[in-house]
């Protein structure tokens, strides 16, 4: 599948402004960072579960919202904007410019908003998948700092799943 779009996403300069100022931001965080990584494992657990599921969500939309869902960070770090609202202010411009139409904008606009709300989590729907993707993408198990980290045990993800 040609995935043009996305690959504006990356290229896209406030796209990378933002991914760049989040590595500053965290470059001594022990915990999760909101990196490529990040990113892409979350847009990779998304797609594999929209396949297993039969949800037939468009494969650039998985990931675009996942390569957006966390760009808003260094605004919460530096002005304190919730960052999935920041994300959404900056996703909206670069969606645009990158060719996706309003309804698919709208879409990842949405899953970017919703992918902290616990209640997205039951979704058969686009926020549904970023939710738990972005969830499922941290590697608690085999984290080292897994003990000093604020998320409860029950968050955490303690056992691999498939």
């Amino acid at each position: 599948m040609n995935m043009e779009r996305i690959n504006r996403i990356c290229a896209h300069p406030l796209w990378r402004e933002s991914v760049e100022q989040i590595g500053i931001l965290e470059q001594d965080r022990r915990f999760c960072r909101h990196d490529i990584a990040h990113f892409l494992d979350t847009a990779r657990i998304a797609y594999i579960e929209n396949l297993e599921r039969g949800l037939g969500i468009p494969k650039e939309q998985i990931y675009a919202a996942a390569l957006l869902h966390d760009i808003g960070r260094h605004l919460q770090y530096r002005e304190g904007i919730p960052h999935h609202r920041g994300s959404a202010m900056l996703a909206r411009r670069i969606l645009t410019e990158c060719g996706f139409d309003a309804a698919e904008s709208d879409a990842v606009l949405s899953a970017i908003r919703q992918h902290r709300n616990p209640e997205a989590r039951f979704g058969e729907n686009l926020a549904g998948l970023i939710f738990r993707a972005d969830k499922q993408s941290r590697n608690c198990l085999f984290c080292s700092a897994s003990e000093e980290c604020s998320w409860s045990d029950d968050k955490k993800n303690l056992i691999l799943t498939v």
